[in-house]
């Protein structure tokens, strides 16, 4: 080999590993966990988030339909105004998360911790709550009428029942 060309071979190896990191991050790859960001607006359609730590990252607006959030923390998420049908949340830590005007509609909330949560309007169609823990959650009166004709169960991290914690009569 020349002197020249060695001389350009750090340059060529960076640049190399400077396209190959845009142009994964282009197509949405992510080598790392992800920690509190900001989503918002973002299609993340069938999204893996489970068991992730997310606490304070805001979703907002995001459209994610089909996404995984089982075992995620989640607390102080705001998920205001997302699209979350079909969305799984099993075992999810969501306290004191922003839920107004979600769809969480056909989502799995089985063992899910809502507490202290603001959901006045978001909409829970024929979702799955067994477990759930809504204790302090602000609901409008007819989602919580829709909640308690499902409601059953116990959550396995505070012991309460999902009944009681929707006040259900």
């Amino acid at each position: 080999m020349n002197y020249r060309f060695r001389k350009r071979i750090p340059a060529i190896l960076f640049s190399a590993v400077f396209w190959a990191v845009a142009c994964l991050t282009a197509i949405g790859f992510q080598a790392t966990p992800a920690f509190a960001s900001d989503y918002n607006k973002q299609t993340l359609i069938n999204v893996d988030f489970s068991g992730q730590d997310l606490t304070d990252s805001s979703f907002t607006k995001a459209n994610l339909r089909g996404s995984n959030f089982s075992h995620a923390n989640l607390q102080g998420v705001s998920f205001f105004g997302a699209n979350l049908l079909g969305a799984t949340f099993e075992d999810a830590d969501m306290r004191n998360a922003t839920l107004d005007t979600a769809r969480f509609s056909k989502a799995n909330l089985t063992n899910a911790i809502l507490e202290g949560s603001f959901a006045f309007n978001t909409k829970f169609d024929g979702s799955i709550i067994d477990g759930a823990d809504f204790t302090d959650v602000l609901l409008r009166k007819d989602v919580q009428k829709q909640l308690c004709q499902v409601a059953k169960g116990t959550n396995p991290v505070t012991s309460r029942d999902t009944r009681e914690t929707l006040e259900c009569d």
